[in-house]
């Protein structure tokens, strides 16, 4: 396992949270004191995994993964079921969408399925935990905050990357992408699901999340959202549909727990 060294990697003159090496020393803003309410209400947490909790493909890098699916794609003569610009994405789950929506629930969708959850298991073991997930989790969850897996990405490969880590006992619910792809965020389907196997209680559930499909099915299940973003663009696409807390580094929420449980 490839171990990113700690530290704080977003700044600027428009982060919305102090930064991490001023969360101890500086005042409490307004900011700092709406993420404290945030995470100090929260009593089950949802979690993305690529973003928050680690980047599943630091290793074994999407835009790689996307272009030998299109190719994978053209073998099976089915290439004219893509756009140009969807043939040159970065992001293997665009084009793995755009043939569901031509060919819905057909063979070929559960195909191309399961050869990217088989890509996503293999990025498993080059993926990179984000600075501070790991202590966060760990503190959190011995809290007493139930905690559960929310993503996008294959739930095996989800389950194997906290196996990885040794943060499986933290994580009892992991749901992950189905092979009908019209209940992936932003529908709520997978949030739902973990709220029932948990038994919480909407208005105490938090989501973590870096994208505004994570924002979108925060709000159609009901639950807080907070933002992660790693980068200025992150932060903007996250501002832009109307996050109201963003924090660049998981330190961040680290410090505003509490000192005891």
């Amino acid at each position: 396992m490839v171990r990113r060294p700690l530290g704080n990697h977003h700044d600027g003159p428009d982060t919305l949270l102090v930064t991490p090496e001023k969360t101890h020393t500086d005042p409490v803003t307004a900011e700092t004191a709406r993420l404290a309410s945030l995470v100090t209400s929260a009593r089950y947490v949802l979690w993305d995994m690529d973003g928050p909790m680690c980047q599943l493909f630091a290793g074994y890098p999407a835009h790689e993964i996307a272009g030998e699916l299109v190719n994978k794609i053209d073998q099976l003569g089915m290439g004219g079921l893509l756009t140009e610009q969807e043939r040159s994405g970065n992001d293997p789950q665009a084009a793995l969408r755009a043939v569901h929506e031509r060919r819905p629930g057909s063979d070929l969708v559960l195909e191309l399925e399961e050869w990217l959850t088989r890509r996503e298991l293999k990025a498993v073991g080059t993926a990179m935990p984000t600075p501070y997930a790991d202590p966060l989790i760990r503190t959190w969850s011995s809290y007493g905050v139930r905690f559960a897996i929310t993503t996008n990405n294959a739930a095996v490969a989800a389950a194997a990357y906290v196996e990885s880590r040794q943060l499986t006992d933290c994580f009892p619910y992991v749901y992950g992408r189905t092979p009908n792809l019209d209940l992936m965020k932003p529908n709520p389907y997978c949030l739902e699901q973990a709220i029932k196997a948990m038994g919480a209680v909407p208005s105490a559930t938090l989501m973590i999340g870096d994208t505004p499909t994570d924002l979108e099915a925060a709000q159609h299940a009901g639950v807080s959202f907070l933002g992660y973003a790693r980068n200025e663009d992150k932060e903007r696409l996250l501002k832009e549909a109307g996050a109201d807390v963003i924090v660049g580094s998981m330190q961040q929420v680290l410090s505003v727990l509490p000192s005891h449980p």
